[in-house]
């Protein structure tokens, strides 16, 4: 395990958002938006982060591609639509130039004197939530699979890609775990493709986050989850550190019953790759 590869604008990495679509992504979260809706606020604000990331004065180097596939029902299919929806994977400057529209939305910010204030923002829109059908897990990770062959192969001695899997429920196409093992054995010079799995929960059960074995995890699903993760790369482990996570050498990249806050540190953690130069 290596994941220690320099990302540049001539070996970039790449980041592939796996997001279950199925009807129960419908269900209304602690904060009154459904699950759909929310995901997509916390990835199109990822995205957002990724573009500042990229940011130099000269302007945005591609030093990722970032793509969507949203599965529901039989199929799972490129979540970005637009000039975007011709390729899964889309280099960041494609993906900063292309957003489906930029909305208007308000947002709380310290006033400095120990209050808050409604403060205007600008919020670009990538993806859109939907909700419907079933829970088609293994077509998903087959579809990812089949997008990070061919990445890998384009880029052999790129920081690995990371795939980040985002569900409420159990597959509805199969046993996902053999798919799983296969999709974390594609891999560049610099190691195997990253999964990692969040299962998220409107039950306001204790959250579960980056743990080192299956113990004390409440189900056989969630322990499936646990075994469909990747061990966190060590310098995933410091940044895990930071936001309060006891991370140890066996942690995965795995969260269960994850709310609100769960939600936005899994995708930031996820999103940290090596050194970009």
């Amino acid at each position: 395990m290596s994941y220690s590869a320099e990302i540049s604008r001539t070996s970039p990495t790449a980041f592939l958002f796996l997001v279950d679509q199925s009807g129960s992504m419908q269900d209304t979260m602690t904060n009154g938006k459904s699950k759909a809706q929310f995901v997509a606020d916390v990835l199109n604000r990822t995205f957002a982060t990724l573009i500042t990331r990229c940011t130099k004065s000269e302007g945005t180097r591609d030093y990722f591609e970032v793509g969507v596939l949203g599965y529901s029902g039989a199929t799972a299919e490129n979540g970005l639509s637009g000039a975007l929806s011709g390729t899964v994977l889309n280099p960041i400057s494609q993906i900063e130039a292309h957003p489906l529209r930029v909305e208007d939305r308000v947002k709380r910010v310290d006033d400095g004197a120990g209050g808050l204030v409604d403060q205007s923002i600008k919020f670009p829109v990538w993806f859109e939530p939907k909700a419907g059908g079933g829970t088609p897990m293994c077509n998903a990770i087959t579809t990812a699979a089949e997008q990070l062959v061919a990445w890998c192969d384009a880029h052999p001695d790129s920081y690995p890609p990371t795939v980040l899997h985002v569900t409420d429920g159990e597959s509805t196409d199969g046993d996902p775990e053999g798919l799983a093992q296969q999709l974390q054995q594609i891999s560049t010079s610099d190691g195997n493709v990253l999964l990692f799995n969040l299962h998220v929960s409107t039950s306001g059960g204790d959250p579960v986050k980056f743990p080192s074995s299956d113990v004390g995890l409440s189900d056989n699903y969630a322990k499936l989850l646990f075994r469909m993760s990747s061990p966190l790369p060590m310098h995933l482990h410091k940044v895990a550190e930071e936001k309060g996570i006891n991370a140890t050498m066996e942690s995965r990249g795995f969260v269960f019953n994850g709310d609100i806050a769960e939600i936005v540190d899994f995708f930031d953690i996820g999103t940290r790759a090596a050194q970009l130069r």
